[in-house]
């Protein structure tokens, strides 16, 4: 049996303009081209251009040169496997096959099932192409992707002079472009370019509050310029920073200790229990772009603080729940983390069920009260809290008194730490 050539090839944007001569020739000699019936219309356009021709074909016929026009992975691998007439298949992928493309998947298939030579051709991406339509470098750019997902981008933005993001998806755009606004992003730079390299393309740059919600309709890219980008290295902020009112809030030496002991990962799906003013929740997003944390408050003062305080911070990865756990957890996301700052007397429920939510979730609790160290060695006794560390945190801070500079001491706070790391683990 003969063997077969497999080649993932990008072709850009779309338009025939931006394949590379690597693309072209291999559109024009392959005897089988399946992709997305955007990329087969395109690559029936060149075909035909250079006096090429192909059938268009179901799947049944056999040695015939075909366009198959498919994009899902487990489709075009049965083909393949079900047809071995192919000598050169050529799978069509849009952009770059190494930006956000389906070809990393594609090919991890192929190499399961097929033994045969399997090759990859690279391709414009869209992120190149914008960059150069509006004549701005991308090297320094943070990248980003909307498309079909529910990521952080705010955060990104304000923490960064340039952020590339690929939109498309129904709302995605109005989301993006309503967002900015919300978190009073509206003077950055925005360069958007809408069905890049075809007839009817459409690129605007200008402010965001001078664009509307449907510039960014659509299969969309957009490059963010901040010129005013925070360029703060730390996530930690100062106590008088946050908006406050008459809640309660978690002191800046307590946050930073207990900050430390969850232990966070990069992609951390964190709940703060009691959040109060939101300083925990805050904090723990900025120590990560795509970090998620849930901000649970039963009282209606601390989750409109809470509100004010992400949008004021640009922490757009802090989600508001209002209501009392443990019922306020029970359809939210597995957690990875979890801080609780306060219980409202329910701390032996919270904690069992955030360990049937996940076994392995890294728990953090903060104690003032004795009443509340007592019930917490309870559930070290009891095993609930296995391995649990305990570390006591006293603060003080000087405080001007007419010529005296007075030490004034905070309430000492018990920060129990469990679960989460394997011991040994790194």
């Amino acid at each position: 049996m003969k063997s077969q050539q497999i080649i993932l090839a990008g072709i850009g944007m779309g338009s025939g303009d931006v394949i590379t001569e690597e693309v072209r020739q291999l559109i024009e000699e392959a005897d089988c081209l399946i992709g997305a019936e955007r990329m087969i219309t395109s690559a029936q356009k060149i075909r035909s251009m250079n006096g090429s021709s192909m059938r268009q074909c179901e799947r049944n016929n056999r040695n015939e040169g075909v366009f198959i026009k498919e994009y899902r992975t487990e489709e075009i691998v049965s083909y393949i496997k079900e047809h071995k007439e192919h000598s050169k298949i050529g799978i069509l992928l849009s952009g770059d096959t190494g930006f956000y493309s389906g070809a990393k998947k594609l090919k991890e298939r192929l190499t399961e099932v097929c033994s045969d030579q399997i090759k990859i051709y690279p391709g414009i991406s869209s992120l190149s192409y914008l960059a150069s339509k509006v004549g701005v470098s991308w090297e320094d750019a943070k990248i980003l992707s909307l498309h079909g997902k529910d990521m952080n981008f705010v955060q990104t933005i304000h923490r960064h002079s340039k952020t590339f993001l690929l939109l498309g998806g129904k709302d995605t755009g109005r989301h993006f472009y309503e967002t900015l606004l919300e978190y009073g992003l509206g003077d950055v730079q925005v360069h958007v370019g809408c069905q890049m390299s075809y007839e009817e393309e459409k690129i605007l740059s200008g402010k965001l509050y001078e664009m509307k919600a449907e510039d960014f309709e659509g299969l969309c890219a957009v490059l963010v310029e901040n010129p005013s980008y925070c360029k703060a290295a730390g996530m930690h902020l100062k106590d008088e920073e946050f908006l406050r009112g008459k809640v309660p809030m978690t002191k800046s030496e307590v946050r930073s200790v207990s900050i430390a002991e969850l232990e966070l990962t990069k992609d951390a799906i964190v709940y703060d229990i009691g959040a109060g003013t939101g300083s925990v929740s805050i904090e723990i997003a900025r120590a990560g772009e795509q970090i998620r944390v849930y901000a649970i408050e039963k009282n209606p003062e601390g989750v409109k603080l809470i509100d004010q305080n992400r949008k004021k911070f640009r922490t757009d990865g802090v989600r508001i729940i209002e209501g009392l756990a443990p019922h306020a957890l029970e359809e939210l996301e597995t957690p990875t983390h979890a801080f609780i700052g306060g219980s409202s007397g329910n701390l032996r429920e919270i904690v069992q069920l955030l360990q049937r939510k996940n076994p392995d979730v890294r728990i953090v609790i903060n104690a003032i009260s004795l009443e509340t160290v007592s019930e917490v060695m309870g559930l070290v006794e009891e095993g609930i809290l296995p391995n649990a560390e305990i570390l006591q945190v006293s603060a003080a801070r000087s405080k001007v008194l007419g010529r005296y500079h007075m030490m004034m001491g905070q309430n000492p706070v018990y920060i129990i730490s469990a679960g989460g790391r394997k011991p040994g683990q790194v």
